[in-house]
């Protein structure tokens, strides 16, 4: 009788403790998930709002009667390919995060052109729209950099849960997979210098982050 309380109880010890230990496993890794899926709102929300900046911009100039149309629907088909790109919070794979930022990056590019040849029309340098961009893309692209930095420093700490035994049994388990980073494209880690001052002599740099 005591032998069989004996095995009992050590039978339900280990219960205990295996219950404990993939309780306290799982909770871990879904507290860590939901912190990447906030830190990418925040990456989502930042980029709305560079990419509500650009439209400010496409706006004065698609009234320009006299612009380069070519250079205008370039930014149009790419700013819509931009926009078109979303990715589900809860699967925020390697694959769908570097193609979020191709066609982010691709928009940037497409951007960055239009304002080289948008200085060949003063006028519409002298809009309010254009000022108010030039006063706020910096700030912007500062926030974009910070949330990006955030957003990846979540996924490494989650990324590194998972990997670590024992919780990389449960990880498998439960489902919980790899997240995927941001990575920099070069000169990235620096906002854009961006002048509509005619006199001067520099490119306008490219704002692709």
């Amino acid at each position: 009788m005591n032998k069989t309380l004996i095995v009992v109880g050590i039978i339900v010890l280990i219960i205990i403790i295996l219950y404990s230990t993939f309780k306290g496993a799982f909770n871990t890794m879904v507290t860590k998930s939901q912190d990447t899926e906030a830190k990418w709102a925040s990456v989502e929300s930042q980029y709305q709002r560079r990419n509500d900046l650009y439209n400010s911009v496409v706006k004065v100039i698609q009234g320009s009667a006299e612009f380069e149309r070519g250079t205008l629907r370039d930014v149009i088909e790419a700013r819509a390919r931009a926009t078109s790109v979303t990715v589900d919070p809860t699967k925020l794979t390697p694959e769908s995060i570097q193609q979020f930022q191709q066609a982010q990056d691709q928009f940037s590019s497409a951007f960055s052109r239009l304002l080289v040849v948008a200085e060949r029309y003063p006028t519409l340098q002298t809009t309010q729209q254009f000022r108010d961009f030039q006063t706020q893309i910096e700030g912007t692209e500062n926030r974009i950099n910070k949330s990006r930095d955030d957003f990846n420093l979540s996924v490494q700490d989650y990324n590194t849960y998972i990997k670590r035994f024992p919780s990389n049994f449960m990880a498998g388990m439960f489902g919980f997979s790899d997240k995927g980073y941001f990575r920099s494209n070069p000169g990235s880690e620096n906002p854009p210098n961006i002048d509509f001052n005619m006199n001067s002599n520099s490119a306008v740099p490219d704002t692709s982050r």
